[in-house]
């Protein structure tokens, strides 16, 4: 397999709605109740990336997911901070790829000067059809570790979720 991690384009767009349509309509991954359009999706897409790398990963020549980083809170204090949002396509998932896209994506935070990294995560209050630790272990291999806990912070498919927050810390010697 060919892999291929590069920034995002607007030509991007409408195949990234098609692997995040996935996660609203099927799961509680996405919290959000309708997939956007493709025009509203190229808006998020010209606003996170005028300040923050937004990549994709191919795989024979195909994306098969994207990952950003995004403001974690708008305000000046915060600005070594960022939140991390990843999602691959449903079919191209354990193959490595998010592991790859996340560690690139970190890479390039470093280098600009980010000292911390945050992922906003649902969790399932037990067994649950929509909705797995799938992310929390994910980002646990990857060096994350729990920073906090929301309860019953999300409701999705006629139930609640927590959230969870997650911390890395890079850059250590980052200051201002």
């Amino acid at each position: 397999m060919s892999v291929l991690i590069r920034q995002v384009t607007l030509g991007d767009t409408p195949r990234l709605v098609e692997i995040y349509d996935y996660y609203v309509t099927h799961t509680a991954v996405s919290f959000e109740y309708e997939t956007p359009s493709v025009a509203e999706f190229e808006n998020r897409v010209r606003q996170i990336s005028a300040e923050y790398p937004y990549l994709v990963i191919e795989a024979d020549g195909k994306v098969q997911g994207y990952a950003y980083a995004h403001a974690f809170i708008p305000r000046k204090a915060y600005q070594f901070c960022c939140e991390l949002t990843i999602y691959l396509d449903k079919d191209a998932r354990h193959q490595g790829l998010g592991r790859a896209l996340y560690t690139a994506l970190e890479e390039e935070l470093r280098q600009r000067g980010f000292r911390n990294l945050y992922a906003c995560i649902g969790v399932p209050l037990g067994d649950d059809p929509h909705l797995s630790m799938d992310s929390p272990k994910f980002h646990e291999r990857l060096g994350f570790t729990l920073a906090g806990t929301f309860r019953k912070s999300g409701w999705k498919f006629g139930r609640w979720y927590d959230m969870i927050w997650m911390e890395k810390l890079i850059n250590q010697e980052v200051s201002p």
